[in-house]
């Protein structure tokens, strides 16, 4: 259950460095954003999704089974937490994600990732499609500029409520993010190693900033964000309010298991890699527990940002001649 940074250290070298830089920045410009956009999603404040990719995302880095596994608050996270939040308040969030780090920290020293290597192909692909599909619909208020006061977080009530409020899009927020995805997509095509997401983000935002377009920002719509992580603290807890968030950190603690599990194997498939489901498990427990302490959100391995984001941006791959293996065991 060694992390898989102690032995990919062995063999780092400068060029892997400079390759980890740049898509390590690429990921940042996406994972920040995007986590803001999932905790608004989730019935929770920008800076908590804030919070969850810098703590969860730091320790899943650090202890994870993965040589370019992302962690951070996912999509699929956000009808749970959602839910939660509304039944139980914010604080009872905090503690069901606190007890689901531990039940992941328990399942790996029980060795339970090694299950995940008999999971058929057909529900890799399914889980894989299903989150695509729940990040791009909450992204569609945003990319169309549509104003609706409050967007379901369920996915059949949130496309109905979207078309509901369709009068109030906006054409120059649906110009400025159709004009940034095809920029991105011909960039590639030109210059397919550059870091094209961060080129063109920056380029548009500024154009946008100078141009004094209309188009809502972070701040504009939600104010100034914190500029410093808040003191760790345990979460307020007692018998009765364990065992009456028990159920929602058992859904927590399997979703975040299975999507990271199921993230390092599509990720193990772009790199000819192969991770260590146990150290991995412990990982996501760590981050869990850790985003807990600094009040965050309930954290997972991100496929999209994994898959997409960081193995396409350069992340440091096995050389072409490496053969594609199995999942360890270790």
């Amino acid at each position: 259950m060694k992390p898989k940074l102690l032995t990919t250290l062995e063999t780092y070298t400068r060029e892997d460095f400079l390759q980890d830089t740049i898509a390590g920045l690429t990921v940042a410009l996406v994972a920040i954003p995007l986590s803001i956009a999932i905790a608004i999603a989730s019935g929770a404040e920008p800076a908590q999704g804030i919070v969850t990719v810098i703590v969860a995302g730091m320790l899943v880095s650090l202890l994870g089974g993965s040589r370019v596994q992302i962690g951070g608050p996912t999509g699929a996270f956000i009808v749970v937490v959602y839910g939660v939040i509304a039944e139980h308040g914010y604080d009872g969030l905090v503690l069901a994600t606190f007890m689901a780090g531990l039940i992941l920290l328990l399942a790996g020293v029980l060795r339970v990732g090694n299950l995940i290597q008999y999971v058929p192909e057909s529900v890799i692909n399914g889980f894989t499609i299903g989150i695509a599909v729940i990040i791009a619909t909450s992204q569609l208020k945003d990319f169309f500029g549509i104003d609706v006061a409050q967007l379901p977080a369920d996915f059949l009530e949130k496309v109905p409520a979207l078309w509901a409020a369709r009068d109030t899009a906006s054409l120059v927020a649906l110009l400025a993010g159709v004009t940034t995805l095809v920029a991105i997509v011909l960039l590639r095509r030109v210059i397919p190693r550059a870091p094209c997401t961060i080129i063109i983000v920056a380029i548009v935002s500024t154009v946008i900033f100078l141009a004094g377009l209309p188009v809502d920002t972070i701040e504009s719509r939600y104010g100034a964000l914190p500029q410093q992580l808040p003191m760790p603290a345990l979460p307020s807890f007692s018998l009765e309010k364990v065992l009456e968030m028990l159920p929602s950190a058992i859904v927590i603690a399997f979703l975040a298991g299975v999507e990271s599990l199921l993230s390092a194997m599509v990720a193990d498939r772009m790199i000819g890699s192969a991770h260590r489901p146990n150290a991995e498990v412990l990982a996501q427990g760590a981050a869990n527990v850790g985003s807990a302490l600094f009040g965050g959100l309930p954290a997972t391995g991100a496929i999209a940002r994994t898959a997409k984001t960081s193995g396409r941006a350069g992340a440091r791959r096995l050389p072409a001649s490496s053969t594609r293996l199995p999942c360890s065991r270790s």
